[in-house]
């Protein structure tokens, strides 16, 4: 079984051979730990890196540019993003629509030459996935991290568009449709691709609670994300959304618009809460904590931390993917840790 077709038979509950696991570098980590350390673990790891060939010493990855440090970056939308590390994304600050005042002048980009957050070639981005269908990889793509309700904070301020929602500012839902229908192109483009899986990232939560009322996600949110994620599902394309924090009181509404996989934080939203409510009605992609375990904890509570969500979420059948965001301050024996753990656990049911 290929590892596409292993990762598919999880998601639809079709008795995968080993649970998914991915494990993320991000490219500040190049600068905070010593590159041949993480190169060998790669090499150690190759249910997790299977396609790794180690490159010269010194690697420099291409950060993106809202990750540049020291480097503002003006975005499609006209938000101005600044980061003080390299490979970390930024924040905005300065939003494109601070006052309403300007509206009426106000144009969204094209989505035929970007994507919200830089410049993209359709070509060029059609034979990254031909490339990916014709070696038998899976085909993954969609939408920007904070394609919608992240957007309005970007444009408007996260206050701002707070009191928009509070005060059922008229001009919200005209913003709205203009951010919806730059986001419908670029599902259409991709799914004209016949990709496997359409990606709607957009963290919601935070450390308790969401960013926003359930009522104001009801009202204003969710219809725009039933929308953009009706196509996919009409052709039968596997619909992922991914979102940080503690987004338990919108997990509802989330599934209704027809989610495939749910990317969740484990600890923040509570490993027993997530088996509950979650663990066999939707696959769920479990994003393994970064706050306290891993980067406090010693190896055996990492070991005793995967061990027990794969248990309690696990099933023969499937259901169950796992990711762990590699990011500055981890130390050396917990990476080592987390990898270790994520491929032993893998092949908990085989």
């Amino acid at each position: 079984m290929t590892p596409k077709e292993n990762m598919l038979k999880a998601i639809r509950f079709e008795s995968p051979d080993y649970i998914p696991m991915t494990f993320k570098i991000n490219d500040s980590c190049w600068n905070s730990y010593p590159q041949d350390f993480l190169f060998e673990q790669m090499e150690r790891h190759p249910l997790l890196f299977p396609d790794f060939h180690r490159p010269t010493i010194p690697y420099i990855p291409k950060y993106a540019a809202v990750a540049k440090k020291d480097v503002p970056f003006k975005d499609d939308w006209g938000c101005i993003w600044h980061t003080s590390m390299d490979g970390i994304t930024g924040t905005v600050t300065e939003h494109a629509l601070s006052s309403w005042d300007s509206f009426e002048s106000y144009k969204g980009p094209d989505p035929a030459c970007c994507m919200g957050i830089g410049p993209v070639d359709w070509t060029v981005e059609a034979k990254r996935i031909r490339d990916l269908q014709s070696q038998g990889k899976l085909a993954k793509a969609g939408l920007r991290h904070g394609h919608t309700f992240l957007q309005l904070c970007d444009i408007r301020g996260y206050e701002n568009l707070i009191f928009d929602m509070a005060d059922e500012e008229p001009n919200l839902t005209q913003l709205i449709d203009m951010i919806e229908s730059f986001n419908l192109h670029i599902i259409h483009r991709y799914l004209d691709m016949d990709v496997d899986i359409i990606t709607y990232p957009e963290d919601l939560g935070m450390q308790t609670g969401p960013m926003l009322s359930p009522h104001h996600f009801r009202k204003f949110i969710s219809p725009s994300y039933k929308r953009l994620m009706k196509p996919a599902l009409d052709k039968g394309t596997i619909v992922h959304m991914h979102s940080d924090g503690d987004i338990r009181l919108l997990l509802d509404e989330l599934l209704v618009s027809g989610v495939g996989i749910i990317n969740l934080q484990d600890l923040v939203n509570g490993i027993d809460w997530i088996r509950d409510r979650l663990a066999g009605r939707v696959c769920l992609e479990l994003d393994i904590d970064r706050q306290t375990i891993t980067s406090k904890g010693s190896p055996d509570q990492i070991h005793s931390l995967i061990k027990e969500e794969v248990h309690k979420l696990a099933s023969p059948k499937g259901g169950l993917m796992m990711i762990y965001g590699l990011y500055p301050g981890i130390p050396l024996e917990n990476i080592v840790a987390v990898m270790d753990a994520m491929e032993e656990y893998a092949v908990y049911y085989s």
